[in-house]
């Protein structure tokens, strides 16, 4: 799979990874998680590394330590998740909890979940790093209306990843933010790829061009994926998917040639389109 550099330690991730936000909270039975665990263990046979959660996420962090823990490859993922809580105290003992929940000595990236209490937040979080506790630090939203506030803090503040929503259709962050990460050297994680899914609607029943082939594309979920990770300053996607075979597709944009400009304004094209 295509890797991209994290800059601030030239750590090279690849380029889709994994979100949990409703996916991943479930409860203990067999029937729940025997999924959960081939999507693990199909993302790292295709070579798929980053599993992103959050405390926001019910019991998501929980199952991922679980199912984790109990495979032989469990360190070979990168862990990411999240503080959402104000105050010092608060923000200290939630993310305790997520240690024991993702049964993890070091987390590789912890971020401030939707910019909740940032600035207490990343003294937090900073302090850690500092210890060796936490590899990274980061922060996150999932909508455009913050694109501004995550520019603003990338640009005055030591950040080491910034998380936010880009898609073939929500393209706001084009504009400023994802040049100005790339400026500054900040890694970017992107969710909602698929727009919760709304993408998917909007091309049920449609073909794929043909051309999409010459680049690796052979379903809708990697026309989405690629249109993403072809941005250079774009480091990692998160497509969520509690779907073995949803899974494998989605590792597969990752691999296979990217779409230059001039592809990436005929994707955009079909889109108009449908």
């Amino acid at each position: 799979m295509l890797t991209r550099m994290i800059p601030v330690s030239g750590e090279e991730l690849p380029v889709i990874g994994l979100g949990t936000w409703i996916q991943f909270d479930v409860g203990a039975s067999p029937q729940e998680r025997q999924p959960l665990t081939e999507v693990l263990t199909q993302m790292a046979a295709h070579g798929g590394r980053v599993i992103d959660s959050s405390p926001m996420y019910g019991r998501a962090e929980a199952v991922v330590g679980d199912l984790t823990s109990q495979l032989p490859i469990a360190d070979q993922f990168f862990y990411a998740t999240k503080v959402w809580v104000q105050g010092k105290d608060s923000g200290v003992q939630q993310i305790s909890a997520s240690f024991q929940k993702l049964r993890r000595h070091t987390i590789d990236l912890l971020q401030v979940h939707n910019l909740v209490d940032w600035r207490t937040q990343l003294r937090t979080l900073r302090q850690l790093k500092e210890e060796g506790r936490i590899r990274y630090v980061g922060i996150t939203h999932y909508h455009r209306s913050a694109h501004a506030q995550l520019e603003e803090i990338i640009r005055t503040e030591p950040i080491d990843f910034v998380q936010f929503n880009y898609s073939i259709r929500e393209r706001h962050a084009e504009t400023s933010l994802l040049p100005a990460a790339q400026e500054r050297g900040v890694a970017v994680l992107i969710n909602e790829p698929f727009e919760t899914g709304a993408l998917f609607k909007l091309v049920k029943g449609k073909l794929l061009p043909s051309w999409a082939a010459d680049y690796g594309i052979h379903s809708w979920s990697q026309f989405f994926l690629k249109y993403i990770i072809s941005h250079p300053a774009v480091t990692c996607v998160i497509p969520g998917t509690s779907n073995p075979l949803n899974l494998v597709y989605n590792m597969q944009a990752g691999k296979g040639p990217l779409p230059d400009e001039a592809v990436r304004k005929k994707m955009l094209q079909v889109m108009e389109v449908l």
